[in-house]
């Protein structure tokens, strides 16, 4: 299965979950191998998730793997519903934030799917990627990326001075549309093996 293939299947899912047609999504899980959906809270993490596969040499669309943004954790009864066992009957993975468990725990239970893996960050991703790499390291990628300046700007703000450096950075990396998005790659693309946060390691296990 290539990227385009998984895509036009994201699309037709994400299109069902906001209340349009089904049979697209139907018709192309039957005409595609997809077996694995995995569920995201956004972007960023996809963007992560992706490359770390990646790194890792894994192609997860070849593999049937959909790695799919939902757009909130709030929706993942809706989409663990319609890709879980009541509905195409995929096998289900996920990623959250600590604040989100009971929300993945609850949709997934609703949808007869408790079972199935889900992991969670303790605060959320971007927390878990600095603290793997350090602020320091964190620092010289946002310069690599032509953004220090930017960043000394926000840390000047009154609201950013007595916080601490992770906190700044974490802050910083969501105050610009695609921003997050763009360092969920950056980011993980600096990770040494060894280095790799255990929520998004033992995600990319078990797929």
């Amino acid at each position: 299965m290539t990227d385009t293939d998984m895509g036009a299947f994201r699309e037709a899912v994400t299109t069902w979950a906001a209340g349009g047609p089904g049979e697209p999504a139907r018709d192309l899980a039957e005409r595609l191998p997809v077996r694995t959906a995995v569920l995201l809270e956004g972007l960023s993490d996809a963007a992560a998730v992706t490359a770390l596969a990646a790194l890792r040499g894994r192609d997860l669309a070849a593999e049937g793997v959909c790695v799919l943004p939902m757009g909130g954790a709030t929706n993942i009864a809706r989409f663990a519903r319609l890709l879980g066992p009541p509905g195409l009957g995929l096998r289900l993975a996920g990623l959250c934030d600590e604040a989100e468990r009971d929300f993945y725990a609850r949709g997934l239970a609703r949808a007869s799917a408790a079972e199935q893996p889900f992991f969670v960050c303790a605060a959320d991703l971007e927390d878990e990627l600095i603290r793997a790499l350090s602020p320091e390291r964190v620092e010289e990628l946002v310069g690599a990326e032509g953004e220090l300046r930017a960043l000394q700007t926000f840390r000047d703000q009154p609201a950013q001075r007595d916080r601490t450096s992770p906190q700044q950075l974490r802050r910083f990396l969501g105050t610009k549309s695609g921003r997050k998005i763009h360092y969920g790659r950056v980011l993980v693309e600096a990770l040494t093996p060894d280095r790799v946060p255990a929520p998004l390691d033992g995600l990319l296990a078990s797929l």
